[in-house]
């Protein structure tokens, strides 16, 4: 059975097998205030500097630990990182340190790693803890000659330990960091955020009430704002963009017409930074008694407060961490005396390192624009993240078509293929209530191409898409139908109906629909029209895309499960669980959920196994059974292997495991598929709705001649997809020769590289290419604005 990742090209790839960690010493602290995620960032640095030899220290409760020295600096093993991935906060602890920060306390902490022979430190935290690692850093050579003089260590200790190797990763909730879209611990903030959100409009609906909800974010507000966008918020107020005067007023106005609108709530989101134009601060209270007063309705506030900071870590920020930790480890064994200190980080879906100083100049850059009341620099400063967001919320806040679009004669239709996946619905608003911005006419498709040919086309309109982003499923109702069948009814249809574009959200048979109505153009001059396909599938195997609408949310359910079941196995002690996954031939939700859930051993279609591999499996559960750690968890991809079945490795592992281990299976199935959208989702979700009807207008008005629209260039069916750190158009026609149409999957898949990773993690010994790792940039001022990934959220 061949696997799909292609031959491999050993002569142009790096391989860290000659990266030694042999006589070095690295130690790893969280400081600051404490993220959910810290602790999968721990783990991976424990487990990947004892994977290459080096010693691995803790230093407990951050720079204070570092400071008193003893046993707040402990050698780590593989064991004592076992089961962490899952729990929130950090297990080494975390403190402020005003010691520290004067020049006495960082010469005790300098004779404490010295001591110990630590050269090489990895710290997680905020900008605040960065910085103090890169002064400490400086000061360095200075620390180890008072040393001297003082008499405490000899100057052949001074020489072996001449230089301090920093790397940082950034853990804050607050996403207030420069140079990185996405820090550890935001995700799984904006998951108690929405679950919080979910619940109070379930109350809110009953009573008709108005909701005032504080989020936190200190004086960033990426937290407020992708929760505003995420949960449809009537409105929001941050740092970033202070209302202007009369705001009060046009609030009121915004609250009182949704109500005539037939909706029953009102949510409004508040940063605690919040400030007016005249840098007056905002509250929760003000805008309550602002509400009661000039509208009377019946108004609560909820101020969300530590809740987002706890929590177990979502998917997104495990597998984050995880990579980030291997990465720090990778950093800091390449780095020589002249690199600077640096932060690993991801910008897109690719892992950057950035110089330390840097991005903290940047973020301070941010907080001095404000200052100045420079709003729209201080927005340009946060990043293409922030920007992206916050003109998406900009483009679904007004309600009414912009003026020169207002009589467009463009009928747009968006419309489901395939099966179900969350974060359709949170598309379909913002397509539509966009569209409507643009001037379009909006109309719905029900049930898929079946649909299409049978008629069931109707227009759309700004209230009926209201309270959708929340929705799991796909409430315009979906089918895998495609339309070669029925192109005469389709093509009918167009014509009643005079359909200008088609907006299609969908996994692979929406890229199939898509690659047949584009073929049909020769013949049909109805599909001679701008088209576009949104990648939405919980299976992620549509080409052309590193993510696709939906995978998120069925992570964090097969995460949940994982964890939930490994719990189950506490009280029993040596217990293996094998868990099946869907996905078709893709393995992406085997092998991203066995990243983050900590697996041993993950089986996929695309990385072809036999009985000796699940022997050698089996061989190394059995070791691992003889330590601690006594339980294992192995998925299997749905259709890894036809005759190695899920009851297959069941009975092999329960049989070859007698004595040592049992076995207990668990097939996932549709609850993968089900449940309310991940923030993840809901916001990618409306981000590349909103950027393909913007395409969708521009390549309109550029096909429209003589009263009609009619383009049949291939650059006009496309499919938007995140390509490593950008968002691109690319034509289907183009995309047919990366697709492997048998077993329904990309040949080339990003994720794959991912899999080495997993395997170190799970203390296999495995080859693991580096030459993607990254590379040593600069911050950019001002990253071109199509370059933007807004991947992380």
């Amino acid at each position: 059975m061949a696997g799909a990742t292609g031959p491999k090209r050993q002569d142009t790839r790096k391989f860290f097998e000659n990266l030694s960690g042999a006589g070095k010493c690295i130690a790893v602290l969280t400081s600051g205030g404490d993220a959910q995620g810290m602790n999968g960032a721990v783990r991976a640095v424990v487990r990947m500097g004892i994977y290459v030899g080096a010693k691995v220290y803790f230093i407990h409760e951050g720079y204070q630990g570092m400071v008193d020295g003893g046993d707040y600096i402990k050698e780590a093993t593989w064991e004592s990182v076992s089961s962490v991935l899952q729990v929130g906060g950090t297990v080494i602890g975390s403190a402020r340190c005003k010691e520290f920060r004067s020049h006495e306390g960082r010469l005790k902490a300098a004779h404490n790693l010295v001591q110990r022979g630590i050269t090489y430190l990895c710290v997680i935290g905020g900008d605040g803890s960065l910085t103090g690692a890169n002064l400490f850093r400086e000061e360095w050579s200075g620390l180890l000659n008072e040393l001297i003089q003082q008499g405490l260590i000899d100057e052949e200790a001074a020489r072996s330990h001449s230089h301090l190797h920093i790397v940082g990763m950034v853990g804050s909730i607050d996403n207030d960091f420069c140079g990185t879209d996405m820090t550890i611990g935001t995700d799984s903030a904006l998951h108690r955020i929405i679950e919080v959100v979910d619940a109070i409009m379930t109350t809110a609906q009953s009573h008709q009430r108005t909701f005032v909800l504080e989020v936190m974010g200190r004086h960033c507000g990426y937290l407020a704002l992708v929760s505003a966008l995420a949960c449809g918020a009537d409105w929001v107020f941050i740092p970033e963009m202070p209302p202007e005067d009369g705001w009060e007023d046009n609030m009121c106005q915004k609250l009182s017409e949704n109500r005539a609108d037939k909706k029953r709530l009102n949510i409004i989101i508040v940063a605690e930074g919040a400030i007016d134009c005249h840098n007056k601060a905002i509250t929760p209270d003000y805008i309550k008694d602002l509400v009661v007063s000039c509208l009377g309705f019946d108004t609560r506030v909820t101020i969300l407060g530590h809740v987002q900071r706890g929590g177990t870590p979502s998917a997104f920020d495990r597998i984050l961490a995880s990579r980030m930790g291997v990465e720090a480890v990778l950093a800091l064994l390449e780095a020589s005396t002249d690199t600077p200190a640096c932060v690993v980080s991801l910008v897109g879906n690719q892992a950057v390192r950035l110089p330390l100083m840097e991005c903290v100049q940047m973020t301070q850059e941010v907080q001095k624009a404000m200052d100045e009341k420079k709003f729209d620099e201080a927005v340009r400063l946060r990043g293409g993240s922030f920007e992206n967001n916050l003109s998406t919320y900009r483009l679904l806040a007004s309600q009414t078509a912009r003026s020169e679009l207002q009589n467009s004669s463009f009928n747009v239709a968006v419309m489901n293929v395939g099966a179900p996946a969350a974060g359709m619905n949170a598309a379909v608003r913002s397509a539509v209530r966009v569209g409507i911005t643009e001037g379009h006419k909006m109309f719905a498709v029900n049930d898929g191409f079946e649909g299409f040919y049978k008629g069931q086309i109707k227009e759309i309109k700004w209230g009926d898409v209201g309270g959708w982003t929340g929705q799991g499923g796909s409430l315009l109702g979906t089918k895998r139908t495609l339309p070669a069948k029925h192109l005469d009814a389709i093509a009918e249809q167009m014509r009643i109906h005079n359909i200008t574009a088609l907006l299609v959200i969908g996994g692979f048979e929406a890229f199939e629909s898509l690659l047949e109505l584009y073929e049909a153009r020769a013949n049909y001059k109805e599909f001679c029209i701008p088209m576009c396909i949104l990648p939405a599938t919980i299976s992620n195997n549509v080409p052309g895309t590193d993510h696709s609408l939906g995978a998120d949310t069925s992570l964090n359910a097969i995460v949940e499960t994982c964890d939930r079941i490994k719990q189950s196995a506490s009280g029993t002690k040596r217990r293996v669980f094998i868990i099946e996954t869907m996905g078709g031939y893709c393995g992406y939700l085997a092998t991203v959920g066995g990243l983050a859930a900590g697996a041993d051993t993950v089986y996929i279609y695309e990385e072809p196994f036999d009985i000796r591999d699940l022997q050698a499996n089996v061989e190394h559960l059995t070791q691992k059974m003889k330590t601690s750690i006594q339980r294992g968890l192995v998925l299997r991809n749905e259709n890894c292997n036809e005759n190695f079945t899920t009851d297959f490795i069941y009975q092999l592992y329960s049989e070859e495991g007698r004595g040592v281990f049992d076995c207990r299976k668990n097939i996932l199935g549709h609850m993968q598929q089900g449940g309310a959208p991940s923030p993840f989702d809901r916001n990618f979700g409306t981000k590349v709705a909103a950027k393909a009807i913007q395409w969708i207008t521009r390549t309109l008005k550029e096909s429209y001649k003589e009263g009609k629209v009619f383009t049949n260039s291939e650059d006009t069916a496309c499919l938007l997809g995140m390509r490593r750190r950008a968002m691109v158009f690319q034509p289907v026609a183009q995309l047919r020769e990366e697709t492997d149409f048998v077993h329904r999957i990309p040949k080339d898949q990003w994720w794959l590289k991912l899999r080495p990773l997993m395997k170190i993690l799970a203390k296999y010994k495995t080859s693991y290419d580096v030459s993607d790792a990254g590379q040593l940039e600069h911050v950019t001022r001002v990253r071109p604005k199509e370059k933007d990934a807004s991947a992380a959220i």
